[in-house]
């Protein structure tokens, strides 16, 4: 459990920022294109961003986004108990006294 909660933490520091932008750009060119709210960035630049093409990064960008967000998703799932292994209680002694 502890090990899970080290690598959680790692990956949450090392994706908080490629994430965020991820996130902050993909709503801003929705608000753009679907919204027609004007917030003085041009549409073609938001995605570049988006994309990680402004970076150089757009064949990786979006598969190590993805694969980030597994791992976090993976840890983060394994430290809530839902798929460890349940041990059974010995059951009480139900017998009861007159």
């Amino acid at each position: 459990m502890r090990s899970f909660r080290k690598y959680h933490r790692i990956l949450a520091i090392i994706l908080a920022l490629p994430i965020a932008v991820t996130l902050l750009t993909g709503i801003a060119v929705t608000l753009l294109g679907e919204w027609s709210i004007n917030i003085g960035i041009p549409r073609s630049l938001l995605l570049s961003i988006h994309n990680g093409e402004i970076f150089g990064f757009q064949g990786i960008y979006p598969i190590l986004n993805g694969l980030g967000l597994l791992g976090l998703l993976v840890t983060g799932l394994s430290m809530t108990g839902l798929f460890g292994r349940r041990t059974s209680k010995p059951k009480r002694n139900e017998t009861r006294q007159n």
